[in-house]
């Protein structure tokens, strides 16, 4: 069998390492691996009949050439965000036959044809896609046109339905609680309001989970809108009750003000994301006015989801590529490997696109003081979702 491979979306740390998993075991078990390059754009522009075409989009795994891979962060294979089925017409590629770019709307195209036609020119008998919401959401397209696939799920936001745990979270919320950790010198040192800005577009989680590990005074996360005069009056508390003077918030990209809207800015990708970020900076500026209080700002951003992964990274990407060949091997496609309740499941390959996972508000967080609340332990999971 010949199993292909791709990633798509933002890197994580601990795309390497399931590259790895799946091409080691696959070998063990007389597969063969086929590294698809730059994610679904890699299929698209993808011409089957051109050598210098191939050896850009796609690249033969072995262990040999991966065994250094999973000692490093980000994808090796690289990464986009190109969604096959609304392509704008002038990013069809030429050779794209007439029939294999079907109308779509707004001038968009559906490629899908296409893609499939170049997974079996490649021999490809099973794809396996890692990505989040958007790349995996693709994916549940293509499987319901014909063609065999094992998801395997990934986003620093943690937010994939169906999953409590997505490749590339622990890693991210490890990085900020250590930038968070170090960022307290220099806010205590200037007796300053710490405002640390993370990412996280729908789902607050990166942001509740670093504070309640960090210990910051107060978080803002995207699922709760806020009240910027309430926060500056709650941090100029925690400052006073400070015997250095100082205190610390984090805040989700994704947060807004109460009956106001998330900043966004720059051109809508091809999921019809635009980029988010300002919020943090904009609330410093509104704090400091306010509360009379000079801030310190910070926003960890790429920071957050850059190098080598963490041991809980590396050992889920693992496992998840090897759950992803157990289904293989049985023959059972159409899924996506999961965490369920501290435990490696599958589910259904449609779950990302029920929607977008987010925090138990009720459950983990007070929303009139804007921090983690974790009411108890005792019967909650590993990932406490």
């Amino acid at each position: 069998m010949k199993i292909g491979i791709l990633t798509g979306g933002g890197d994580v740390p601990g795309l390497n390492p399931a590259i790895r998993a799946v091409t080691v075991r696959a070998a063990k078990e007389g597969h063969s691996v086929l590294g698809i390059r730059r994610g679904w754009r890699g299929l698209l522009n993808l011409d089957t009949e051109d050598p210098a075409s191939l050896e850009k989009f796609t690249l033969k795994l072995t262990p040999d050439n991966t065994r250094k891979i999973e000692r490093t962060g980000g994808t090796f294979l690289h990464t986009s965000r190109v969604n096959p089925i609304a392509v704008p017409a002038e990013e069809v590629p030429w050779f794209i036959a007439e029939g294999d770019r079907l109308k779509a709307k707004e001038g968009h195209f559906d490629c899908t044809p296409h893609i499939i036609k170049n997974l079996e020119r490649l021999g490809v008998d099973v794809l396996v896609p890692i990505g989040g919401e958007d790349t995996l959401g693709y994916a549940s397209h293509l499987h319901r046109q014909g063609f065999p696939l094992v998801s395997i799920p990934k986003t620093m936001d943690n937010d994939v339905y169906g999953t409590d745990f997505c490749i590339g979270f622990s890693t991210a919320v490890t990085r900020s609680v250590e930038y968070i950790s170090q960022l307290r010198t220099s806010a205590g040192s200037h007796e300053r309001i710490g405002v640390v800005e993370l990412f996280g577009r729908s789902s607050g989680e990166t942001s509740l989970i670093s504070a309640y590990l960090a210990g910051v005074d107060r978080a803002i996360i995207s699922e709760v809108p806020f009240n910027t005069e309430r926060l500056a009056g709650l941090l100029m508390e925690d400052k006073r009750a400070n015997p250095s003077n100082y205190c610390m918030m984090t805040i989700s990209e994704g947060a807004s003000e109460m009956g106001g809207a998330v900043i966004e800015r720059g051109q809508a990708d091809a999921f019809g994301h635009r980029k988010l970020g300002g919020v943090g900076q904009e609330t410093a500026a509104m704090i400091e006015e306010l509360a009379g209080e000079k801030t310190l700002f910070q926003s960890l951003g790429y920071l957050m989801r850059s190098g080598t992964p963490d041991g809980l990274d590396t050992m889920v990407a693992k496992t998840f590529a090897n759950c992803a060949l157990d289904l293989i091997g049985a023959g059972t496609f159409g899924r996506m490997v999961a965490l369920r309740e501290g435990r490696y499941t599958h589910v259904d390959g449609d779950m990302p696109l029920m929607g977008v996972k987010k925090v138990d508000v009720e459950a983990l967080y007070d929303s009139d003081n804007y921090f983690p609340r974790v009411r108890h332990g005792l019967g909650l999971p590993m990932f406490m979702y």
